[in-house]
């Protein structure tokens, strides 16, 4: 009776997004304040009716309802309770509803929040994010429904594919599609921009708050993405350019670029059209990450389905969304005013470079990402586009861009004087410089571009210093001045610096991990050894361990360091009798910022018929910084959300002016 209940509420909650859409438009058309609060009560009854049957999914999950046909074909009575939540979005349909449930909640937040709006502006936009939520409630209720019924449940289920029965990845997903559906709400103040031929620095004010949630919440999505890949795969690495990763980056890197083009949007009235084309190319990329990954497309262990029927019914929501606002867009662009001029050196040539380069850097991933799909289809003939091809195309523009950011924020507006900005840097330049010669002094091996990457996160790490310094005129006024000034700093500019940090954090992280990564694998009998970057990893033992859901063979890896004991490792293999798959537990030795990756592989048999195992080994230097950068970022993104004047500023200035 509960799943019926629940696809009641999602047929109701469907009804209410078509209402929210009618009634949102009609009050545009009429200027009508009673139909326009009309709609926005929709979209809270719509994000209601969603939010009850998601609930009425997990409940379906946690009590093991296996007369769901999702929960019997997702969940098992052993599993932990964790996970038999996790696994109410770890299917298919049950992300499709995860996504309806964020999509809806953003489409009532907007209702609720935007205030500030004119009023013809907001009703556009909640009526736009009411034919949003339309089109993928239809597709829910039609097509993918995870409260379906099963006329002879099981008596047990048949359990969530262990790889993703894992604490990160259970929070994963929850935080992409809020990061992913967040550009909902961007794009439909674009398309209601458009309509109403308005695009100044009071839109761009009412855009950013929603882009840097929605990219600060999609920068953690994908760390925790990363992460568990890094420790639960068991291949040492921490990204692949798999497409499905790829698929979620896309976004990421258009969102960026927004986040810069809507401040001069903002403080210039310049790039106007441009900002607007971002914001509709970031949710037509997270849309088309939602295809890749549900269309069958993509063979992955990140992809939910294999449903090419399912697929071409996102297809077409893609292809009739994006298109639609494209289509708009070009009619209605080419009649904005144009902002301010600006010279060559000024801030906003720096953040027009900058929006140059992730714009192609988020080509050359998405050709890498699509071109071996497009020729499948055209030829048959499968192949495949690995790093090679993203480190010889992607890897220069991100350092072009790593070049130039410290000198953006500390360039004028409209005019800025290059040669001053250089007096400004020259000491970031120099601890850059040394950094760089001292690596490849001393790393052994000796690696130059390896080098070179450690100088460009010192030069980005110290920039962020330099650009603090700069405004607190540190050493030029007194330092009761100076710590007035840093006190008195707003949260934006604090936003701004850490989120810059963070990259500079990631940079050390990544180039350091990828150029003095060492590895090592052997089939070891107990007593056996092997040595990697100078350590020397001993087999102890293997024994069997019982877990909640699954049995496992447990080894224990005592590691030394010129004969001083370091650490004791403890990977392990699991074996799920629900789904029957066994999986590797990885175990990581934590030496400051690095880690000690260790991997137990399969038992064998030696030639004298005694059990072997394989044993693989990474040292991975500076591999903590990978995550840690990222986190920083996000941490930036919403330091830079709290800021009144981000929330505030535009409401007090526009409150008096008519719709």
């Amino acid at each position: 009776m509960i799943a019926e209940f629940g696809s009641f509420a999602l047929i109701l909650a469907l009804a209410f997004a078509i209402a929210q859409s009618g009634l949102s438009a009609a009050a545009r058309i009429r200027r009508s304040t009673v139909l326009a609060a009309a709609g926005e009560g929709a979209a809270v009854a719509s994000f209601a009716g969603v939010a009850i049957a998601f609930a009425c999914l997990v409940h379906a999950f946690v009590t093991s309802d296996f007369s769901v046909a999702n929960a019997a074909a997702n969940s098992h009575t052993e599993k932990p309770m964790l996970y038999k939540v996790a696994g109410a979005w770890g299917s298919h349909e049950g992300s499709i509803l995860l996504w309806c449930l964020i999509l809806t909640g953003y489409g009532a937040a907007a209702a609720t929040l935007g205030r500030g709006l004119p009023k013809g502006l907001k009703a556009l936009m909640v009526a736009v994010q009411g034919a949003l939520g339309t089109v993928f409630l239809a597709y829910t209720v039609f097509a993918s429904n995870p409260l379906m019924r099963i006329a002879t449940p099981p008596v047990e289920g048949r359990s969530l594919n262990p790889l993703l029965q894992d604490p990160a990845l259970a929070i994963h997903p929850p935080f992409l599609y809020s990061g992913y559906v967040g550009m909902s709400v961007v794009f439909s103040l674009a398309i209601a921009a458009l309509i109403e031929g308005r695009v100044d620095a009071a839109w761009a004010r009412w855009v950013r708050p929603w882009a840097l949630a929605a990219w600060s919440l999609l920068t953690v999505g994908i760390t925790l993405g990363a992460f568990w890949a890094y420790y639960e795969l068991g291949w040492g690495g921490w990204w692949f350019w798999d497409p499905v990763e790829n698929a979620s980056f896309m976004p990421w890197l258009i969102a960026t670029a927004l986040l810069h083009s809507a401040i001069v949007t903002e403080k210039r009235g310049a790039l106007a059209g441009w900002s607007l084309f971002l914001a509709l190319s970031a949710f037509t990329f997270s849309m088309l990450g939602a295809f890749l990954v549900r269309s069958g497309v993509l063979t992955s262990v990140h992809a939910f389905a294999v449903d090419p029927r399912r697929g071409v019914l996102l297809l077409i929501i893609l292809g009739l969304t994006a298109g639609s606002g494209f289509a708009l867009f070009a009619w209605r662009a080419p009649r904005l005013a144009q902002g301010g001029l600006f010279a060559p050196v000024s801030r906003e040539s720096a953040l027009v470079l900058n929006n140059i380069l992730l714009a192609a850097a988020t080509a050359t991933v998405m050709l890498g990402t699509l071109y071996p799909l497009i020729r499948e289809a055209l030829t048959g003939e499968a192949i495949s586009v690995g790093p090679p091809y993203f480190n010889l195309t992607f890897a220069p523009l991100m350092a072009a861009l790593a070049i130039i950011l410290p000198a953006g924020p500390l360039l004028a507006w409209k005019r800025g004087d290059l040669h001053g900005v250089g007096q400004r840097l020259w000491i970031a330049a120099l601890v850059a410089l040394g950094c760089g010669l001292l690596t490849f002094a001393l790393a052994s091996p000796r690696r130059a571009l390896g080098a070179a990457g450690i100088a460009i996160g010192a030069w980005l790490i110290a920039g962020a210093g330099a650009e603090l310094i700069e405004r607190t005129r540190f050493m030029r006024v007194s330092a009761g001045e100076s710590w007035r000034r840093l006190l008195g700093l707003p949260r934006g500019a604090w936003g701004m610096t850490l989120a810059h940090l963070g990259l500079g954090v990631f940079v050390l992280g990544a180039c350091f991990e990828i150029g003095w990564r060492a590895e090592s694998a052997e089939t070891l009998p107990l007593g056996g050894s092997l040595n990697v970057a100078g350590y020397h990893l001993v087999l102890e033992s293997v024994g069997p361990r019982e877990g909640p859901n699954y049995e496992a063979e447990r080894a224990m890896i005592r590691v030394s360091r010129n004969g001083k004991p370091i650490c004791t490792g403890e990977p392990d293999r699991r074996f799920y009798p629900a789904g029957g798959q066994t999986v590797s537990g990885i175990a990581l030795c934590y030496r400051g910022p690095s880690h000690l990756y260790m991997v137990l592989g399969e038992r064998r048999k030696a030639t004298d018929g005694t059990p072997v195992w394989l044993i693989r080994a990474y040292w991975n230097p500076w591999a903590s910084l990978i995550f840690l950068g990222p986190v920083i970022m996000a941490l930036g993104g919403l330091v830079s959300l709290s800021d009144r004047r981000m929330r505030l500023g535009v409401a007090k200035r526009r409150q008096e002016q008519p719709a």
